[in-house]
């Protein structure tokens, strides 16, 4: 099993580059982004300490896939996969927001819900509502896009005020949302899947709003399997599903919610394995076809072969583009 936990290319042509929590974004020429999924897992905003094999293909795939499902209703940066764990696409200048919709009362919403939370980032919930209970209509609940520590819950009429994102801009990320979620649903629902809730991130680029970074990946969505929902629902069990929400239960149910003073419990490489065929059964849900591994290079480090790889497939892509 191989993981990819850390990047550190030189592209011709190379401006600058952001590790973030999961992906390594290279700016080529201030035109271009290179995006690295890296095989790295975050929960409560915190890296774990082992990568998990396979998984920076996974995300990297399924978002590709959705990327072309969903290019005719909204446009987006994404131009190329050079290779499994690689998407290049067009740069754009980001909004500070992530556009967050659910369909569901579940996960962090249903925390803040069952202590007594009645709004959620300027949207009034009803009262009488049970966990993993399908709203009448999806909502949204945007977050600031924090560089470090913690993402803020935040309204539309905060965001329009302080002037994070524009009326006119934000209106229209608002419709493209909406439009992105029910056509997100629709296709899960072919594969007996529901899309619970899941987040959106956009960008301008020649005066134009883009989606940009991943969607509908495992890591920014959460998917109940439909059948068996309403029974499940109706005895107050636990729903079957296939999301990152399992990771951060088991991080719970060790006593790490990333508070002062939690220390992170020791992730087994039989918890790590199961991680890695959570990401797998996912891709082969939603995408419909079997998952094929990539393969790295011969080599004894594992890490390095990857690396080398990604190298020659994204340096022959920007050679002849």
């Amino acid at each position: 099993m191989k993981a990819l936990t850390q990047t550190d290319f030189h592209f011709e042509g190379q401006k600058s580059v952001y590790h973030g929590k999961v992906r390594d974004v290279y700016n080529i020429n201030d035109d271009l982004m290179v995006m690295v999924a890296t095989d790295r897992i975050s929960a409560f905003d915190v890296v774990l300490p082992k990568g998990i094999p396979f998984k920076g293909q996974v995300l990297n795939q399924i978002a590709a896939s959705f990327l072309d499902a969903t290019a005719d209703i909204v446009p987006n940066w994404k131009l190329a996969t050079p290779d499994p764990m690689v998407t290049v696409g067009l740069k754009a200048d980001g909004f500070r927001v992530e556009m967050i919709i659910r369909g569901y009362l579940t996960g962090s919403a249903w925390r803040e819900y069952k202590n007594g939370c009645r709004e959620l980032c300027g949207v009034r919930l009803p009262d009488g509502m049970r966990e993993n209970e399908r709203f009448p209509e999806p909502i949204i609940t945007p977050t600031t896009k924090a560089d470090e520590g913690h993402d803020e819950n935040i309204s539309r009429e905060e965001i329009i005020r302080q002037g994070i994102v524009s009326a006119e801009d934000y209106e229209v990320m608002e419709r493209y949302t909406r439009a992105l979620f029910q056509r997100g649903t629709e296709i899960a629902a072919k594969k007996g899947l529901i899309l619970v809730d899941t987040k959106y991130e956009f960008g301008k680029r020649d005066g134009k709003v883009i989606l940009i970074d991943e969607i509908h990946t495992p890591d920014s969505s959460r998917y109940f399997y439909a059948e068996g929902y309403e029974e499940k629902f109706a005895k107050g069990e636990p729903q079957r599903q296939l999301s990152k929400e399992f990771v951060r239960q088991w991080l719970i149910d060790h006593d790490f919610m990333n508070r002062p003073g939690d220390v992170m419990p020791e992730l087994t490489d039989e918890f790590v394995d199961s991680i890695s065929d959570r990401y797998i059964e996912l891709y082969e849900h939603i995408v419909g076809q079997p998952f094929e591994r990539a393969n790295a290079r011969d080599g004894s480090n594992a890490e390095a072969s990857l690396s080398e790889r990604i190298e020659k497939n994204v340096k022959a892509w920007l050679g002849t583009n």
